[in-house]
C-alpha cells in the first residue's frame, strides 16, 4: 500500500431544504415529524413586533406542539448574548426542539442554545481554538428548524455559529457538523419588508461567501487528515464550486433589483434568497478566508458607526458590510493563487461590467461597481477607522487562522496590514 500524504477526501453536507413562498406556514407539520412536544422559538424583538414568530408558534400549536418565544437575540450576537439565551433556555427547559426565526444572529444563537442545553459545559468549551477549547459536541443535538428572514448569512445551511467575544474585541465561533440545522425552511416572503440598507449588507455577505469559497484552497492541497481530525472547512471542491457558481449567477441578475425594488419584486427576493442558501451550501463546506477574517476585527472594534437600516441606538458594522470592506483588496492579493477562478468569478458576478485591461483588477472592479450601486460604505475609513488603527486590527485577523489557512495564498501579518491599508477607501 502506498502511503497517502496529501488529502484525497472532501466532505459535503447540508440540511434538508424546504424553499418557496409560504414555506414558513408549514413548520408545524415539519416539526411534528420529529415527535416533539415542546419547542422554543428564538428570535429578536423586531421580528416579534412584526408578528412572524407568533404566527409560527400558532402553526406549531395546531399540531399540538407547545411553543414559547424568546425574543432576546442580539443583532450581531456576542458571547454575552449567547450566554443569556442559553441561561434562559436552561431555566425554562427542557425543550424537545428549537425554531430559529431571523437572520444569522437568531440562527447562530439557536445553534449555541441547542448545543449547551443538550450537553453540559460553558460556551468557551466549544469555541474554536485558539480562543476557546474547541471541544466537539459529544453526541447528537435536538431538532432545529432554521427560518431565515434575511438573504445573507446562509446560516440555515452551515455547521457553525459566530459571535463577538466582547473582552477581546474579536469575532470567532463554534464549528462542527452537528450544529447544522435539522431542516432549513426558506420563505422569500419573509424578506419583502427588509430595509434597503439591510438588504445591501446581508447581500454582500452572500457575495463574499460565494467568492471566498470559490477561491479557497483546493481540497487536495491540504495535508492528509485522520477522520477525527477533519474540520468542517475542507477547501474548494467539485460540489461546493457548483453551488457557488449558481449563487453568483443569481446575484448578478437579482441583487441590485432586490436592493432597489425589494418591497415589490418577489422574483428578485426569491432569487437573492436562493443565492444565500446556495452560497451557504458552498462555503459551509469549503470555507471562507481573508475578507471574513478581516471582517471580524472590523466589526468587533467599532466605535461610533451606525449603519442605515439598523437600530439607531447601537454602534455596529453589520457582518455583511464588515466582510465586504476589504474584499476588493483581498482578491487583488489572492489573484496569483488562482487567476482563472478570479476571472471566472468576475464573469459570473458581473457579466455586464466593463472588463479591465489588468486581469488582476477584474474581480475588484466588479465588486466596487456593485458596492457603489447598493450604498456600501467606501472602505474602512467610512466606518470610522484610520491608518493608525491598522496595528490594532491586524491581530484580530491573525487570530482567525482557521480562515486564513483556507486561502490559497496564506497571508502574513504584513500582508494583512497592506490589505487594510489598501482598503481605507475602495474607490
Amino acid at each position: 500500500m502506498t502511503e497517502i500524504t496529501e488529502e484525497t477526501i472532501f466532505t459535503w453536507g447540508a440540511p434538508p431544504l424546504k424553499f418557496g413562498a409560504g414555506a414558513s406556514d408549514e413548520i408545524g407539520f415539519e416539526m411534528s415529524q420529529y415527535g416533539v412536544r415542546r419547542v422554543l422559538i428564538l428570535t429578536d424583538a423586531g421580528l416579534v413586533a412584526a408578528g412572524i414568530p407568533e404566527r409560527i408558534a400558532d402553526n406549531l400549536r395546531r399540531y399540538e406542539i407547545a411553543a414559547e418565544v424568546f425574543d432576546g437575540v442580539h443583532i450581531e450576537p456576542t458571547d454575552d448574548s449567547f450566554t443569556k439565551a442559553v441561561g434562559y433556555a436552561r431555566e425554562q427547559g427542557p425543550w424537545d426542539g428549537f425554531v430559529a426565526v431571523g437572520g444569522g444572529s437568531s440562527i447562530d444563537t439557536a445553534k449555541a442554545v441547542n448545543l449547551l442545553t443538550s450537553y453540559p459545559g460553558e460556551l468557551m468549551d466549544y469555541v474554536n481554538k485558539p480562543i476557546g477549547a474547541a471541544k466537539p459536541p459529544p453526541g447528537p443535538l435536538k431538532p432545529l428548524i432554521a427560518v431565515p428572514t434575511t438573504a445573507g448569512t446562509g446560516s440555515e445551511s452551515t455547521a457553525m455559529c459566530i459571535m463577538d467575544i466582547l473582552s477581546m474585541k474579536v469575532k470567532t465561533g463554534i464549528s462542527h457538523w452537528r450544529l447544522r440545522p435539522t431542516l432549513a425552511v426558506v420563505d422569500p416572503l419573509l424578506t419583502m419588508t427588509l430595509p434597503a440598507g439591510v438588504t445591501a449588507a446581508a447581500g454582500m455577505d452572500i457575495v463574499c461567501h460565494a467568492l471566498e469559497s470559490y477561491t479557497a484552497r483546493w481540497f487536495t492541497t491540504f495535508d492528509r487528515k485522520k477522520p477525527e481530525e477533519r474540520v468542517t472547512y475542507c477547501g474548494s471542491n467539485p460540489i461546493s464550486d457548483l453551488w457557488c457558481e449558481k449563487s453568483m449567477a443569481l446575484l448578478a441578475s437579482s441583487f441590485r433589483r432586490a436592493y432597489t425594488h425589494g418591497s415589490s419584486d418577489v422574483d428578485a427576493r426569491t432569487d437573492t434568497m436562493m443565492a444565500a442558501t446556495f452560497a451557504g451550501m458552498g462555503f459551509g463546506n469549503s470555507g471562507v478566508h481573508i475578507p471574513h477574517a478581516n471582517g471580524y476585527p472590523i466589526a468587533g472594534r467599532v466605535r461610533s458607526y451606525v449603519p442605515d437600516g439598523y437600530p439607531p441606538d447601537e454602534p455596529m458594522v453589520p457582518h455583511g458590510q464588515a466582510v465586504s470592506l476589504t474584499a476588493p483588496e483581498a482578491f487583488r492579493f489572492s489573484f496569483d493563487s488562482a487567476p482563472e477562478r478570479h476571472l471566472r468569478a468576475a464573469s459570473l458576478l458581473g457579466p455586464d461590467d466593463q472588463k479591465q485591461n489588468d486581469p488582476r483588477e477584474q474581480l475588484p472592479s466588479v465588486l466596487v461597481s456593485l458596492m457603489r450601486d447598493i450604498g456600501i460604505p467606501n472602505g474602512i475609513s467610512a466606518v470610522g477607522y484610520t491608518e493608525n488603527d491598522i496595528p490594532d486590527l491586524v491581530p484580530g485577523t491573525m487570530k482567525q487562522q482557521r480562515l486564513l489557512a483556507t486561502c490559497a495564498k496564506v497571508p502574513t501579518e504584513d500582508d494583512i496590514a497592506a490589505i487594510f491599508a489598501g482598503s481605507l477607501t475602495n474607490w
